[in-house]
């Protein structure tokens, strides 16, 4: 059975908010009011989804985060208070998933939830499986890729970038957390090596790398693939 919903906010009538209106959706929640409670119940009760304040008493949200992504790949939807460009920075680069500035619409607020949970399944899909997005499509058990039926040549780099970013369409995936699937042994690499890993996956892949439909930069962050029904 899939794991609750755990909603970890300070504000006791905002966490009961935004439970009333995912437990409507038939989703279970369970509720944390500071951050060493969230992280504790995070680990005991194994959440299909983390929905995280980022000002907590106790331990913050960003330490919270931190913590969950080095233990767990559980979708994070930050909530914050905070409307700076850092906040949002600092977030993705620990691995959330995407991000709410308070006060929010509780209806949007559950439409996000299921459209990172659409997203997050879709890249958990098993190896052997095929990935494909209008005429670009990856093989992953033969390990091959083709645009309009034409094979492209990828190197072993390329291949496993393009799989990352199109097992995740419409996710922003940093550049840390890119590098991390192509250096998994801990290896010192420069981050900016992702931009020319992409630069050359665009030469081969999109019909005008100087406008890409397929892999899409954002600004600041990463990079993020085209969403299923188009960008």
């Amino acid at each position: 059975m899939e794991g609750p919903i755990l909603i970890v906010e300070d504000d006791r009538n905002t966490a009961a908010l935004v439970a009333a209106y995912l437990e409507r959706e038939g989703f279970d929640t369970v509720r944390a009011h500071d951050g060493r409670e969230g992280l504790r119940l995070a680990l005991e009760r194994e959440p299909s989804f983390v929905i995280l304040d980022l000002m907590l008493p106790g331990l913050d949200g960003m330490e919270v985060c931190r913590e969950l992504r080095r233990r767990s790949d559980v979708p994070i939807l930050l909530l914050t208070a905070r409307g700076e460009e850092i906040d949002r920075v600092v977030g993705f680069t620990l691995g959330a998933d995407d991000y709410v500035v308070k006060p929010f619409s509780p209806r949007e607020l559950v439409e996000r939830v299921k459209a990172i949970r659409r997203r997050t399944r879709a890249a958990g899909t098993p190896p052997g499986t095929v990935l494909a997005h209008g005429a670009l499509v990856l093989d992953r058990e033969r390990g091959k890729v083709t645009r309009d039926g034409q094979p492209v040549t990828l190197t072993r780099s390329e291949f496993r970038l393009l799989e990352a970013l199109m097992a995740a369409p419409g996710r922003v995936l940093t550049r840390g957390q890119l590098l991390r699937r192509l250096h998994d042994r801990g290896e010192v690499v420069v981050d900016r090596v992702i931009d020319v890993h992409v630069g050359n996956l665009r030469q081969k892949i999109e019909p005008d790398p100087a406008s890409p439909r397929y892999i899409l930069t954002a600004r600041g962050l990463g990079y993020r693939f085209a969403d299923a029904e188009g960008d």
